[in-house]
């Protein structure tokens, strides 16, 4: 007895009748409609991809505008440093009750002495402060007639004026100051020692 063999694997054909005519087509087993939606990418892979796509993205672009703003705080921070004041000598004048009464302290590159009051001593309406430099027991130099009642205010002042000068003064003078070759009027009203910074 002949035992049928079985069939191959592979392609089936199967006859289709149409028209009267034979026809075949051509069915693949070894594929099937959930192998054909497995290989399709899912809209949810496409949407995370170009999220993480715009993220990565919008972070470059954010570190590369810090980068440049970093950079121009420095340079901003290197150009302020340049200019930042270079204090060489600084003066608390006392009052008689030896208190703070007003803050020197004198910028060579500007050229000048800022004052800065401590206290509410002002002057009258016809009176001036006038400041004064000291150099051991010599007389008293003038550096000026403080012109302003504000609480700061600058006074044009060369740094040799106060090359040796050990103590600063403030007196209390009639409206203008004490003409030139004068000495001021005692007892002082503001005084304090001219301390010299290391740089």
């Amino acid at each position: 007895m002949r035992v049928p063999e079985a069939p191959e694997k592979g392609p089936m054909v199967i006859p289709l009748h149409l028209d009267g005519k034979k026809k075949t087509a051509t069915a693949m087993t070894s594929i099937n409609s959930s192998e054909i939606s497995d290989r399709r990418v899912s809209p949810w892979w496409r949407a995370l991809a170009i999220f993480l796509l715009l993220v990565l993205l919008i972070g470059w672009a954010a570190h590369s505008s810090m980068m440049t703003q970093l950079q121009a705080q420095i340079q901003h921070a290197q150009a302020r440093l340049v200019e930042v004041p270079q204090i060489r000598q600084v003066s608390l004048l006392l009052d008689n009750q030896q208190k703070p009464a007003m803050l020197a302290t004198y910028n060579p590159k500007d050229g000048a002495l800022l004052l800065q009051r401590l206290n509410d001593v002002k002057e009258g309406r016809e009176d001036s402060m006038q400041v004064w430099a000291i150099v051991g027991d010599a007389a008293p130099r003038s550096l000026g007639v403080i012109e302003s009642k504000y609480k700061t205010l600058q006074m044009p002042v060369k740094e040799a004026d106060l090359q040796g000068v050990t103590e600063l003064a403030v007196s209390a003078e009639n409206k203008g100051g004490v003409p030139a070759g004068t000495g001021p009027s005692l007892p002082w009203l503001f005084k304090g020692w001219l301390v010299v910074k290391s740089i």
